[in-house]
């Protein structure tokens, strides 16, 4: 590292940079356009970019390691671990908790569906109705979608 290396800096100052030149900084720096996800996300992605066009990108040998990771985790399917078939999905392993009734309700988030007590679901709004009798969309019911919101 020099004694006027451009880098800090150039991480500091997103914190303090503008949204929209956040996202111009990602055409810049991805030539793509930059993902509707929330300024944190813009900001460490960009911050990683700009080490990675300065410093290099990981060793070979770490890539190689991940690769063999993601096989333990999904058997080799290269089409499988590219893509989500729903992005706002929670990740695999996630917890969801909601009170109802004063009793708290947890279902874990499994790779083809939900579990709840002990039992598998194929959708939030089946744990939802089993929960309350009542038909409700699974997704607000466990606070994951605002009923206002598009989508």
């Amino acid at each position: 590292m020099t004694t006027h290396d451009p880098i800090p800096a150039r991480l500091a100052a997103l914190k303090t940079t503008p949204t929209p030149d956040l996202k111009a900084q990602w055409r810049e720096l991805f030539d793509s356009e930059p993902p509707p996800f929330n300024r944190r996300y813009l900001e460490s992605r960009l911050a990683y970019r700009i080490q990675e066009l300065s410093l290099g990108g990981l060793k070979p040998e770490t890539i190689r390691r991940l690769e063999r990771l993601g096989e333990e985790l999904d058997g080799g399917d290269r089409l499988r671990r590219s893509i989500r078939a729903d992005r706002n999905r929670p990740i695999t392993g996630t917890r969801l908790l909601r009170e109802w009734q004063g009793v708290e309700q947890v279902v874990t988030v499994t790779a083809d569906g939900f579990e709840w007590q002990g039992r598998p679901y194929k959708s939030l709004s089946a744990i939802a109705r089993a929960i309350t009798g009542t038909r409700w969309n699974g997704w607000i019911f466990f606070g994951l979608r605002n009923h206002r919101s598009r989508s």
